[in-house]
């Protein structure tokens, strides 16, 4: 299975991997044309990345092997990025593409697990300071500007488990690296 990395640090953290559905036999095409456009109209920064997830397949005929590529989910473009009015403008108004996955007005970006399954890989290189017991600020999320106290690191996930105060009680977190920053 063909994997998709990224190893830019000037990446924004914001972008998502979302699935476009397109024309069937469309999805090289949808691919150059997007690209095209984005790099047009200076939206490099917004959508980062458009891909078609390939694997090869080697057919034996007549005694003769043949390396063959084939596209893993035929009708679907993979593409990374934030999505806002002007980049799902883009995206949605590319010839050939029909939709999101997703309700029509909402697209739903992938899960890390999904990513996974779908054979996207981020390679990031997160550089992290943090111990137990420091106060951290969540950067990203929907406790965002929550401040907390670091309970534990797992370095494998790159999660760190964080306990904030919320309505009076101490709720732990489960976070990721790039999801909170030391307090100083």
């Amino acid at each position: 299975m063909t994997e998709i990395i990224n190893e830019r640090k000037d990446r924004d953290p914001r972008a998502r991997w979302y699935v476009v559905h397109t024309y069937s036999g469309h999805e090289n095409k949808v691919k150059t044309t997007m690209e095209l456009m984005v790099k047009n109209q200076g939206m490099e920064d917004l959508v980062q990345e458009i891909e078609v997830p390939t694997e090869e397949l080697v057919e034996t005929k007549d005694g003769v092997e043949k390396v063959k590529e084939t596209k893993l989910y035929p009708s679907y473009v993979l593409v990374k990025m934030i999505m806002t009015d002007e980049s799902w403008y883009l995206v949605r108004n590319t010839r050939g593409v029909t939709g999101f996955l997703g309700p029509a007005s909402n697209p739903i970006p992938l899960t890390k697990e999904e990513e996974k399954a779908l054979g996207v890989k981020e390679v990031r290189r997160i550089d992290y300071d943090y111990h137990v017991g420091d106060s951290v600020k969540i950067i990203d999320g929907p406790f965002e500007n929550f401040l907390g106290e670091i309970e534990s690191i797992n370095k494998d996930k790159e999660e760190v488990t964080v306990f904030i105060s919320m309505f009076n009680r101490e709720t732990k977190l489960d976070l990721g690296f790039d999801q909170v920053e030391k307090v100083q």
